[in-house]
């Protein structure tokens, strides 16, 4: 039997309190902005909708298949190839992330 097995209630309630909420874990990203996300294997844009510990959540996103010049595309928003996400939620790792910004319109 381990340590957890042998917790009461209240204990676990005080373990959550110092935890704290999700909604209380810092981070730099700002919920409705749309965002272009680099990852180690490709780029994704969308809107945030949510922030996990371990994850972002994206609404209507699409996957860059081709950005063309990176800079210019940062300026312009003009993607050489869009592929849409169904509609829904977008759910990226945060550990897969290399960088992210904010664009200005939603690629769909």
């Amino acid at each position: 039997m381990s340590l957890i097995d042998d917790l009461t209630l209240g204990e676990l309630k005080e373990i959550v309190a110092f935890l704290g909420k999700k909604e209380d874990i810092p981070h730099p990203f700002k919920i409705g902005a749309i965002y272009l996300i680099r990852t180690v294997t490709m780029i994704d844009v969308g809107r945030l909708v949510e922030v996990t510990p371990t994850e972002l959540v994206l609404e209507d996103a699409a996957w860059i298949a081709d950005d063309g010049r990176f800079s210019d595309v940062l300026k312009s928003g003009d993607f050489n190839e869009v592929e849409p996400y169904p509609d829904g939620e977008v759910i990226i790792g945060r550990g897969a992330i290399l960088d992210a910004c904010i664009i200005t319109m939603l690629q769909r």
